[in-house]
């Protein structure tokens, strides 16, 4: 019988549970289904960070070879690849190895091309970042894609489902079946769902008229709304409005507003390299010094302090653009 070779490069980042999902898949599915065997090989990308979680294999250098299929897994956006790691997974991909990312595995798929033209699923918190990055990957919002001999999941409890669709691949649904009713999964999810959970979740609330309303706000981040024309928009009288969010959110409809536009502001601050003029505008702000002010007294610092005190720790960031050092 012969074994499927199933290689995972491993950065520094990589969180337990990432990797430990991924492989209790595949080992349930040998144990439920004898006929199912794999050859798992792990191998690290980069010297493991002091301190941080021991990583199992060894170096990757000369061990892609042979690989059926190769995930790369990690949990931050790694930096620059070196030549030698580079040439080794354009020359797999070349042999007809199916390679993909998970979580922000992607991200060194898409710094060798290896994705131009192909779907990846990216998670919510890097879109932004990655799409600026590289406008040649479509981007999505899925939990998982499979394109071609290219796949990708966005991380956290998406890697499993990926896992799943799989084994339904390459061996039958039956058999993904088994293994998700072995680990105990409600049920099998489609890669297109989307990320995000719904949003009456996230606010914690069925409120309609609330979810109404905030759903107008995120739609409407960079010519922002009045609280009478939300109000409008819902059917409510802006007291009512103003009543629904004190008991649901413990704060104004202009509170929170203004807390989403910030917080959406600073996603931006950190993963592109748009000016912070630009994304102030962009964030429903009049001016520079109307959004430094709202942005020093929400989060303690100002957008260029907190955004040099990010890229003071990770070197990797994107470099300042002439409009930001002007």
């Amino acid at each position: 019988m012969t074994a499927h070779r199933i290689g995972f490069l491993l950065w520094s980042s990589t969180k337990p549970l990432t990797l430990a999902l991924a492989e209790e898949a595949l080992r349930v599915a040998e144990r439920v289904h004898p006929e199912v065997t794999y050859d798992l090989l792990f191998l690290q990308a980069e010297a493991p960070a002091p301190g941080a979680w021991q990583l199992p294999g060894e170096n990757w250098v000369g061990q892609l070879e042979g690989c059926d299929k190769l995930f790369l897994l990690a949990d931050e956006p790694p930096g620059p690849l070196p030549a030698a790691l580079s040439t080794a997974l354009k020359q797999l991909a070349r042999s007809g190895c199916m390679v993909g990312g998970v979580a922000a595995g992607v991200y060194p798929l898409a710094q060798l091309g290896l994705l131009d033209g192909y779907r990846a699923s990216v998670h919510w918190r890097w879109q932004d970042d990655f799409s600026e990055r590289f406008p040649k990957v479509i981007a999505t919002n899925h939990l998982f894609d499979w394109d071609r001999e290219r796949f990708s999941a966005c991380g956290g409890m998406a890697v499993l489902d990926l896992l799943l669709a799989l084994l339904a691949r390459d061996h039958g649904a039956e058999l993904a079946g088994a293994v998700s009713e072995e680990l105990v999964v409600e049920r099998i999810r489609e890669g297109c769902e989307r990320q995000r959970i719904p949003l009456q979740n996230r606010l914690g609330s069925s409120h309609p008229k609330l979810t109404q309303a905030v759903l107008l706000m995120e739609a409407n981040i960079e010519e922002p709304l009045t609280t009478d024309e939300i109000a409008q928009h819902v059917c409510v009288s802006r007291r009512q409005l103003e009543r629904i969010f004190k008991q649901y959110l413990n704060r104004v409809p202009s509170q929170y507003y203004l807390e989403l536009r910030l917080n959406k502001a600073r996603q931006l601050l950190m993963q592109t390299s748009k000016s912070i003029i630009q994304i102030g505008l962009s964030c429903g702000f009049s001016s520079g010094p109307h959004f430094s002010s709202a942005y020093r007294n929400f989060f303690g610092a100002t957008p260029r302090e907190d955004r040099n005190q990010r890229r003071s720790n990770n070197p990797f960031e994107l470099t300042p653009t002439v409009a930001e050092r002007a």
